[in-house]
């Protein structure tokens, strides 16, 4: 009687679902979080190193002599970047996660899930991780002036989970209503605002704090367009199967 219990609840439509939405996180998290390593690798990491070589006082900016701002920062440490390929693929595999799901619910609800319309729920998600935070608290490189982390992560949760209600009611109650309260969650953590240090110092050049932000903000992008992608790739494959 147990053993048939057990097969009955295994073979249920709820536990079908979770283990479509987990396996399709999984493969989706893990080959976008590849891909998107390989682009931090590429693009941002060199400018997080030279950022390092001020905070550490290797080179300095203010009060000395010029230097070229040209670096050789392309260092390669086994362990550190096979651990930051790991850390990216399960952040990703925990993102994917969050959309796999919600495409689960969107789609019990009428939604069509394609690549392209996957895409745009990878943009979405950009939004709200990424562009919604970054207006008032953007990415920074080590060593620049900072209020205190603790508030800086309460803001950010905060900002990121009113703009996910926000894309949420864009997508599917575009109304007046839904449109007002979607802008209304979009700019209240700004008018609240981020918090700031109390004075601007650092001794890394705002030329590299400049290049870390707009290419984490372009990365960001393309990753979530890629994870969307993944994402709906995978979850409608995965039904096709079930």
């Amino acid at each position: 009687m147990l053993h048939t219990t057990c097969v009955t609840q295994l073979a249920s439509p709820a536990t079908k679902m979770f283990a479509r939405i987990v396996t399709s996180a999984l493969f989706a998290g893990a080959t976008a979080g590849l891909l998107i390593a390989l682009l931090q690798y590429a693009f941002v990491q060199p400018v997080l190193l030279h950022a390092e070589l001020y905070e550490t006082g290797n080179l300095v900016h203010f009060g000395a002599a010029p230097i070229s701002a040209i670096q050789d920062v392309s260092g390669f440490d086994p362990m550190r970047d096979l651990l930051s390929v790991l850390f990216t693929m399960l952040t990703y595999c925990g993102y994917a996660m969050i959309l796999v799901a919600l495409m689960g619910v969107a789609e019990e609800r009428g939604a069509d899930i394609t690549l392209r319309n996957g895409m745009i729920w990878g943009l979405m998600g950009f939004i709200a991780a990424h562009l919604a935070p970054a207006f008032s608290l953007p990415p920074e490189v080590p060593g620049v002036a900072a209020a205190d982390v603790l508030l800086r992560q309460y803001w950010w949760f905060a900002t990121v989970a009113t703009a996910a209600i926000a894309m949420w009611l864009i997508a599917f109650h575009f109304t007046m209503v839904g449109l007002g309260a979607a802008i209304v969650l979009l700019l209240l953590p700004h008018i609240i605002g981020a918090p700031q240090p109390a004075e601007f110092t650092g001794p890394v050049p705002t030329e590299i704090g400049a290049l870390f932000a707009s290419r984490a903000l372009s990365v960001g992008l393309a990753a979530w367009v890629i994870l969307g992608a993944f994402c709906a790739y995978f979850w409608t494959k995965e039904g096709e199967v079930a």
